[in-house]
C-alpha cells in the first residue's frame, strides 16, 4: 500500500543541535500551535464517531482503546480520567496496550507488531456488539491495532481510529476513521510531539462529550465526580453552593449525607 506518511518527513527545521534553548522553545511552539488547526479539520470525523459511541453506550455498551507505545499510553490516560470525572464505572472507557500493563512505563519489545494479540486482549474484556473499539496509531500503520479493528470489523463491533497520515491502513480499516494531519514533527519521526498532542486533544473531546451527552455534566460541572481527596469535597461543596441557597457548612453536610454533588442538590429541601 502507498501511502505519504507525512509524521515521517523530515522537520522544517534543521540543525536542532546549534540552535539555543530559546529558539528551541520558540520553535516547537511554533509548531505546536498548529495542531488545534488541523484538529478542527477533522471535527466532522469526531462528531460522527461520538454519536456512534453515545448510541452504544446508551445501550449498554462501552468504549474501548487500543494502541500501542505513546498512543497506548495516551488512550490509557484518557480512560482512566473518566471515572473520577463524571462518576462513571471503571469498565465503561478502558484503554489497552500492546505488551500490557507493563508497557505503559517501559517499551515491549515488538509488542506493536503482533496482528492477533489486540483481538486476543479484547477478549478478557469480553467484547461485544454492543461495544465501540478506537484504534489510536500516530502512523496509521500499528499491525497490533490493525488487526484488532480487523478481527472486530469481522464481528459486527463499529470501529474508529485517530491517526495522523491520510490514507493510511487504519483510516482505511476503521468504520469511522478521525484523521488528523499535522505534518512533519520538529524532531523528524518523533509522533510524540505534534502527533501525540492531537490525539490528546481528539481523545479529551471524545470522552467529555461522550460523558456530556450522557448526562454527567449539569451546566458546566462535573456534578458526578469522585470525592477522592479533599480538594474534591472542597470543590464539590462550592459546586453546591452554586446551585442551591446554602452556606459551606450546610453545603458540606448534604455532600457527605448523599455522596455526591448531583444527589445532594436534587434531594435539597428547603
Amino acid at each position: 500500500m502507498s501511502f505519504t506518511k507525512t509524521t515521517e518527513q523530515s522537520s522544517h527545521y534543521e540543525h536542532l543541535e546549534q540552535m539555543s534553548v530559546a529558539d528551541l522553545l520558540s520553535n516547537i511552539n511554533k509548531e505546536d500551535k498548529t495542531v488545534p488547526l488541523a484538529v478542527e479539520k477533522a471535527l466532522p470525523q469526531i462528531e460522527t464517531l461520538v454519536f456512534n459511541v453515545v448510541s452504544k453506550m446508551k445501550l449498554g455498551g462501552r468504549l474501548f482503546y487500543i494502541g500501542a507505545g505513546t498512543s497506548g499510553r495516551l488512550g490509557i490516560v484518557d480512560a482512566s480520567e473518566c471515572p473520577p470525572t463524571f462518576g462513571v464505572p471503571f469498565d465503561l472507557v478502558n484503554g489497552i496496550i500492546a505488551g500490557g500493563d507493563k508497557a505503559i512505563r517501559r517499551a515491549v519489545e515488538n509488542a506493536e507488531d503482533n496482528t492477533t494479540q489486540a483481538w486476543i486482549d479484547l477478549q478478557e474484556q469480553n467484547i461485544g456488539p454492543n461495544d465501540v473499539v478506537i484504534g489510536i496509531a500516530a502512523s496509521g500503520t500499528t499491525p497490533y491495532v490493525i488487526g484488532g479493528l480487523e478481527r472486530c470489523n469481522e464481528n459486527g463491533i463499529i470501529t474508529g481510529c485517530i491517526t495522523c497520515n491520510e490514507g493510511s491502513p487504519i483510516a482505511l480499516t476503521a468504520k469511522f476513521p478521525v484523521v488528523v494531519v499535522v505534518g512533519p514533527e520538529f524532531v523528524t519521526g518523533s509522533s510524540r510531539m505534534k502527533a501525540g498532542t492531537a490525539q490528546k486533544l481528539v481523545l479529551n473531546m471524545i470522552s467529555t462529550a461522550t460523558m456530556i451527552q450522557l448526562g454527567k455534566v449539569k451546566g458546566n460541572k462535573m456534578v458526578d465526580m469522585q470525592l477522592s481527596n479533599d480538594k474534591l469535597v472542597d470543590r464539590g461543596v462550592k459546586m453546591i453552593m452554586g446551585e442551591i441557597p446554602v452556606d459551606y457548612q450546610k453545603a458540606s453536610e448534604l455532600l457527605k449525607e448523599f455522596g455526591s454533588v448531583r444527589k445532594a442538590v436534587d434531594n435539597w429541601t428547603k
